[in-house]
């Protein structure tokens, strides 16, 4: 099943992790959950964190991003999708013509 997975960072190391069963279009609902779960305010989600989401299902929530203070530099969070599919940019720079 499809989650969001969540992680707690301060000082480059992850202090707290949690994934929430969702699908790809209730990621703020998760967030809320997920928050809940670590008992900490919820960021506010900005236009910024729709783009990084929906251009690389990956987004992160730093202080400023919180009405209170928290005691952490970000917050992560990550759709992982377990469908197998292989995700590759579609930037023609990327592209791998083999030898």
């Amino acid at each position: 099943m499809p989650r969001l997975w969540a992680r707690i960072i301060n000082r480059h190391r992850i202090e707290r992790q949690a994934t929430y069963d969702c699908q790809y279009s209730e990621v703020e609902e998760a967030l809320t959950e997920l928050c809940r779960e670590f008992d900490i305010p919820r960021p506010i989600w900005l236009e910024k964190h729709c783009r990084e989401y929906e251009e690389f299902r990956r987004t992160q929530f730093l202080p400023e991003h919180f009405m209170e203070e928290v005691p952490f530099q970000k917050l992560e969070i990550e759709y992982l999708d377990d469908d197998d599919r292989s995700r590759r940019s579609r930037d023609p720079r990327n592209q791998f013509d083999g030898f």
